[in-house]
């Protein structure tokens, strides 16, 4: 059964987006499409070798993805611990709500050029818009995995009179891990997202660079080089992450994106 489900899944990964590239095709060969606003696939094809061959495309890469996963990291490293020292105190829970509702309520763009008077143009500015994008799905998925703890196993940890370590590992970990995944998985989209913002606005690197200095020039096809790439890493890492789901947590790796966000 899983091997007709995956065969299925294969055709459906491939025969889509060929059929999807058969359609421009058509439409840019007929001049159905504006040749200047869609190019042919050919010529993204072009230059998409033209940028890869010359190191350009890889460098460009590689710096987003140092800072995504930079800003991912520390977003991270914040959001998990402070939704388990929520879920621990209800008191500060209740003093800081309202101004981490105020803080979400703002989109992470809208602050790019506060960020910028405040940290300037550099790598500083850009991280602080990751970690703002990103934390709130991570924080507020682990929130809710850790409330949302069935409380038999709190009694039965209350009987056992486990240590918090021990509690933390065999008790509130376990249960809120689904949550976790799913906001971290989340999180990433976000991250990604945001990061591209933040290289529109203001860097001299970068995919989002990459696009916004193609778009200068008129060169449509750079564009449409760089959005494919973006589009390709991400279903790159998801699929990273439904993979390192499925091996770790059976079961998780088909959790639903409506989460909190």
């Amino acid at each position: 059964m899983k091997s007709k489900t995956g065969a299925a899944d294969a055709v459906v990964y491939t025969v889509l987006p060929a059929a999807i590239i058969a359609v421009w095709a058509l439409l840019s060969a007929y001049g159905i499409a504006n040749p200047y606003l869609v190019p042919h696939p050919g010529r993204v094809w072009a230059a998409a070798s033209r940028l890869f061959s010359s190191g350009e495309l890889a460098g460009h890469v590689r710096i987003s993805l140092v800072r995504v996963w930079s800003g991912y990291l520390v977003s991270a490293g914040c959001a998990l611990p402070l939704a388990l020292l929520f879920h621990e105190s209800p008191v500060l829970r209740k003093i800081f709500h309202g101004v981490l509702e105020a803080v979400r309520a703002v989109p992470p763009l809208a602050l790019i050029p506060l960020l910028i008077l405040w940290f300037g143009i550099g790598e500083a500015s850009k991280l602080a818009v990751i970690v703002l994008a990103t934390f709130f799905p991570i924080f507020l998925n682990a929130e809710s995995g850790f409330d949302s703890m069935d409380s038999r196993w709190l009694e039965l940890s209350r009987s056992l009179e486990l240590s918090f370590p021990r509690h933390l590992r065999s008790v509130l970990i376990p249960a809120a891990l689904p949550q976790i995944i799913t906001g971290l998985r989340l999180g990433f989209g976000y991250a990604w997202r945001a990061l591209l913002g933040a290289e529109l606005f203001a860097s001299a690197s970068g995919l989002g660079y990459l696009i916004t200095d193609a778009q200068a020039m008129a060169r449509t096809d750079r564009v449409f080089v760089g959005i494919i790439t973006i589009g390709l890493l991400g279903v790159l890492f998801d699929t990273l992450f439904r993979f390192l789901a499925a091996r770790f947590l059976p079961g998780t790796e088909n959790l639903s994106w409506s989460a909190h966000g």
